[in-house]
């Protein structure tokens, strides 16, 4: 298992950085009352606050931000702002050696997939795949996203089972392994590369929003011929939110395109977590050992802090 940052305490200092794209600012600035309502203080980056189109600021000032959070030991934590956008164009740009040094908390999904990927392949760390700050401050979200915070205060095991909500298994067994992954077009936009996800003998989780059927397929397609469905231990589906046909009417439905490429691998496979883009985002360590049982229909994640 990869190594696991400093629990956070009462009184501690977050970092805030955005290292894609810049949050919406209603739904960020109601994120920070959250983050002082269970007892932090903040530093934002200074790339939060800009825009160069789609980015939020400069290449060079998302990475300065990062490492700054990085190198500041009052920093406890570090907390994505938002998605979108931009991760994978300051991979290369990272000192992973940095933050091996200087191991702490680190937050974030969606386009963040590729910085968890990079940091436990590069910094072997333990990270964490949970909604940006962005989405803690929509008006909308379940209060199980927000209490799922509370596990960088106190290590403990997270159970997952249908109490939560309904399950799926495509395939079936037990399995124990290390968790990865993260946005399904994240993972596929890093094979070929460096930072390409290593799943050998990994547990690897899934999730999207906005792509319609035929190009969760192609990057399905992808997964498979790159070997990484035959490489893999397991496989965890989270949500899969805006998915309708656009183009192309005429699609199958998820669950009969997740069956076509998962059924027959002989290895556990599990759909229907609520880990992604919707309201109920639960936030679970990346880089732990977890306990996938598909005939059980549960999951047991270790603590993903000291």
């Amino acid at each position: 298992m990869r190594k696991r940052p400093a629990r956070l305490q009462q009184g501690d200092t977050v970092g805030i950085i955005t290292p894609a794209s810049p949050p919406m600012r209603k739904q960020f600035d109601k994120s920070l009352e959250i983050l002082s309502n269970l007892g932090l203080n903040y530093v934002v980056g200074e790339a939060v606050g800009e825009k160069e189109y789609y980015l939020a600021g400069t290449d060079e000032l998302r990475v300065k931000d990062l490492h700054t959070m990085i190198a500041d030991p009052t920093i406890k934590a570090i907390f994505c702002a938002a998605g979108g956008y931009g991760s994978s164009r300051i991979l290369d740009q990272i000192d992973y050696l940095l933050l091996e040094e200087n191991p702490k908390i680190f937050w974030g999904f969606s386009d963040i997939t590729f910085l968890h990927s990079a940091f436990g392949m590069f910094s072997d760390i333990v990270t964490f795949h949970g909604p940006n700050l962005q989405a803690l401050g929509d008006e909308n979200v379940h209060e199980r996203t927000i209490r799922m915070i509370q596990q960088l205060f106190t290590p403990a095991e997270i159970f997952y089972d249908e109490t939560i909500a309904p399950l799926t298994t495509i395939s079936g067994g037990q399995v124990r392994g290390q968790l990865v992954g993260g946005n399904l077009s994240s993972i596929v936009g890093g094979l070929g590369t460096k930072f390409e996800l290593d799943v050998v003998n990994k547990i690897i989780l899934i999730e999207e929003i906005g792509l319609e059927p035929v190009q969760i397929d192609a990057y399905l397609n992808q997964l498979r011929l790159s070997r990484k469905l035959e490489q893999c231990a397991g496989i965890i589906i989270g949500d899969f939110s805006k998915t309708q046909p656009r183009e192309f009417k005429n699609s199958p439905q998820l669950a009969e395109l997740f069956a076509s490429y998962f059924s027959h691998l002989n290895k556990p496979v599990v759909s229907g977590f609520k880990f992604g883009h919707e309201q109920l985002n639960i936030g679970i360590p990346l880089g732990v050992d977890v306990m996938l049982d598909a005939d059980a229909k549960t999951l047991v994640l270790l603590p993903g802090v000291e």
